[in-house]
């Protein structure tokens, strides 16, 4: 799993649109009709017609991410990903990059935990070029020898380079500590041992199980006409051999009992970076909105509450924010910050006590307020290009959301009561229960540590791997 820290950053916690000029009461947030459609192969078309800029975007969702990568070769799902444009049976690398180049398109491509993302944007003009494209990668990639080589030593100098920045990994060893051996504890970008492991036969063969038309999901937003759209599209893609779609079984993670601790050794640091937290909720909780409103007075904005606290009125840091990251499954939980080596236990206890007294005291009608005002009114929009639509509505018919997750999220922020935000408070932000994950320099913080929890675990920074300990 790959956890992006913010540190002080705004965060952007949901994904709306802002029609000014309408009551602050009505229901002002729409996501435009799509059309959706399941070829006779399997895949799954989503298409929304959308004019006003001359740009189509698409955005594939293939059903199977890290997650799913073989033991001892974490990495591979975001390798087989990062090598579709590095070679397909009819374009070398240099000639797939001149080719999207010579058009001003964009292509780009991923793996999280839960499912690998393709996505692609060409002018309107150019959206046969563009089609052709894209399909050649996702259907026709050939992955050359010299590309996985090349790709697989790139990975791995990333790692070590990354290493050298600790907001960087911190979330990778958060993942791995906080679920263990779950598959949400593996390093979705590998790590300097797994990443050698990796061979193009295994590249070959994850890429045919998982790259098929009934685990994956399609979407096309933009300025098109989508009757034309759909055909080419039919045209293109009908033909795409069908196999059976491939299982990933991601259990229900185990919150933690009790306190745990792991200290990373960073030799040189000057400061400590730390996050601590607990399994938090999955994408499709009932509660999930109204975790959103408290979270956002809590740790979500740079007045919240949280930032106030360690930034504003202690100097301890420059940002202090906390995130739940919805998954298939629980995702995690956290509270994030760094701070100079002499202040990490205050800093620590201050961040532990703004969180116990949300516990006692819950929000203020104030902070609620706020809180909702801010979703609905503050934030830039988030599905406004043909980019984000295309990729909002993959990523809710990956997680079997409708458009009511867009459509009513104004009506359900506005559900959200004081003592509902108590209950939320109490029953999904940690209080007894969590993990603390710290980089920095041991012999200067190690000592202090000791009174969060007796049970605690070290390892250097320079060791290979993240946590559990590379094998």
């Amino acid at each position: 799993m790959r956890i992006a820290f913010n540190f002080g950053k705004t965060l952007l916690a949901s994904c709306l649109v802002f029609i000014p000029g309408l009551s602050a009461s009505a229901q002002t947030l729409k996501l435009p009709p799509h059309e959706k459609a399941v070829l006779k192969n399997g895949l799954t078309l989503l298409v929304m017609e959308k004019h006003g800029v001359p740009i189509v975007s698409f955005s594939a969702i293939v059903r199977t991410g890290s997650a799913a990568d073989p033991a001892g070769q974490d990495g591979l799902a975001g390798i087989t990903a990062g090598l579709l444009r590095k070679g397909t049976q009819k374009r070398t690398a240099q000639q797939f990059a001149s080719d999207l180049d010579f058009i001003g398109g964009s292509f780009d491509s991923g793996a999280d935990s839960d499912y690998t993302t393709i996505s692609a944007e060409f002018l309107t003009k150019d959206l046969d070029r563009g089609l052709d494209l894209f399909s050649d990668a996702l259907l026709h990639a050939s992955f050359p020898q010299t590309e996985v080589d090349k790709l697989l030593a790139q990975s791995v100098d990333g790692i070590k380079a990354a290493k050298d920045q600790a907001e960087s990994v911190l979330g990778t060893y958060y993942a791995g500590y906080l679920y263990g051996a779950h598959p949400y504890g593996r390093p979705g970008g590998g790590d300097e041992l797994t990443l050698k492991r990796i061979q193009r036969d295994g590249i070959l063969k994850f890429y045919s199980t998982n790259y098929v038309p009934g685990n994956t999901i399609l979407a096309v937003a933009g300025e098109f006409n989508a009757a034309e759209l759909k055909k080419k599209l039919e045209e293109t893609f009908g033909a795409w051999p069908p196999k059976p779609a491939p299982t990933t079984n991601i259990p229900a993670p185990v919150p933690i009992k009790g306190k745990r601790l792991l200290l990373i050794d960073k030799t040189d640091a000057t400061q400590t970076y730390f996050a601590i937290g607990n399994v938090g909720v999955s994408a499709t909780d009932p509660d999930r909105v109204a975790i959103r409103v408290v979270n956002t007075a809590f740790g979500g904005t740079f007045a919240s509450i949280l930032n106030t606290a360690l930034r504003i009125d202690s100097g301890y840091t420059y940002g202090a924010d906390s995130q739940f990251l919805p998954q298939r499954v629980a995702g995690p939980f956290l509270i994030e910050s760094f701070t100079k080596n002499e202040t990490t236990v205050p800093a620590i206890d201050l961040a532990l006590k703004v969180l116990d007294d949300l516990h006692k005291n819950g929000l203020t009608s104030v902070q609620l307020e706020t809180a909702k005002k801010y979703i609905k009114g503050q934030f830039p929009p988030r599905i406004e290009t043909s980019g984000q639509l295309a990729s909002r509505i993959a990523t809710n018919e990956f997680y079997g959301l409708d458009d009511n997750e867009i459509n009513q999220l104004e009506t359900r922020i506005d559900a959200v009561t004081l003592e509902s935000a108590k209950q939320i408070i109490e029953k999904h932000f940690p209080k007894e229960n969590m993990v603390f994950v710290l980089i920095g320099k041991a012999s200067e913080i190690a000592p202090a540590l000791k009174k969060y929890t007796n049970t605690q675990d070290t390892r250097k920074i320079s060791e290979p791997g993240f946590w559990p300990p590379a094998k």
